[in-house]
């Protein structure tokens, strides 16, 4: 098996508990941009917070993972396969599924190892797309403690964040770009897609934003599933995640439920 930087098995319950779902939005522009609706490769899917989403638009998901820790936590569905391997080694046949994603899993893989593979496995035609969120953003007090707390610890990030950070631009896939469907705002949970033009250099970049309504405690589980977080509290800085957690009770004392967004980014090439 190819050794992988595992820097989430060990807080596979909170991750569970406290990372965001995907908003309908993106499965539906997924699905309107795949030619068909059979099975999707969901790579990387940690805890399932896309996979059981993406059931609802295609026949059959296999999900896979490299860390068993995060499938024993995953939400079960009928028609969602887990599977525990890596994203450079996968066990699926050759032109097999029709459309792969990732999703905030991408800037982990081995990528000179990981783009045959994907090339492999995706049938001529299928849909591969790569999707990234940013940084939480909420408003007030509370979401400047949460940007300074973002700096003090981004000595602490492995290096994959820096893909994260400039929203996958550099993760190339040798594939022509596929310009993501519109999605109707309706209702106010469908945010709008935007980007660049069909058959630009590089693969076309689309955001919208994930959101969701978390009480501070919320917030906070969130935080303490980061990378860089475990990794801050390894190296003896545990004090500056306390005080964030004092600070957030000072300025958010009712612990009522607000928004968090977080800017989403997605990348869509046709095999």
């Amino acid at each position: 098996m190819i050794a992988f930087a595992d820097h989430f098995s060990q807080l596979a319950a909170r991750y569970a508990q406290y990372r965001p779902h995907y908003p309908p939005a993106l499965v539906d522009a997924l699905a309107a941009a795949s030619l068909a609706h059979g099975v999707v490769w969901d790579i990387g899917c940690g805890n399932g917070q896309l996979s059981v989403a993406l059931a609802a638009r295609f026949d059959r998901v296999i999900a896979t993972d490299p860390a068993q820790a995060q499938l024993d936590h995953a939400e079960r569905h009928p028609r969602v396969e887990y599977r525990c391997e890596p994203a450079e080694a996968s066990s699926l046949p050759d032109a097999s599924v029709d459309l792969a994603v990732a999703a905030q899993a991408a800037h982990w893989f081995d990528w000179p190892r990981f783009v045959p593979e994907v090339g492999r496995v995706v049938r001529p035609g299928g849909l591969i797309g790569l999707v990234t969120y940013f940084n939480a953003e909420l408003d007030g007090e509370a979401g400047a403690l949460l940007a300074a707390f973002y700096a003090d610890i981004a000595p602490h990030w492995p290096g994959g964040r820096t893909h994260v950070n400039n929203r996958y631009r550099d993760l190339v896939l040798p594939w022509p770009a596929v310009e993501p469907p519109a999605i109707d705002p309706t209702g106010g949970s469908a945010p709008r897609l935007a980007g660049g033009a069909v058959g630009a250099p590089t693969p076309r970049l689309a955001s919208l934003d994930l959101t969701a309504q978390w009480t501070r405690d919320e917030l906070f589980g969130y935080v303490t599933t980061w990378s860089a977080t475990a990794r801050l509290v390894a190296a003896g800085g545990g004090a500056r995640l306390e005080r964030l957690g004092r600070e957030l009770t000072e300025r958010w004392p009712g612990n009522e439920p607000r928004e968090i967004r977080w800017p989403l980014t997605i990348k869509l090439t046709r095999r």
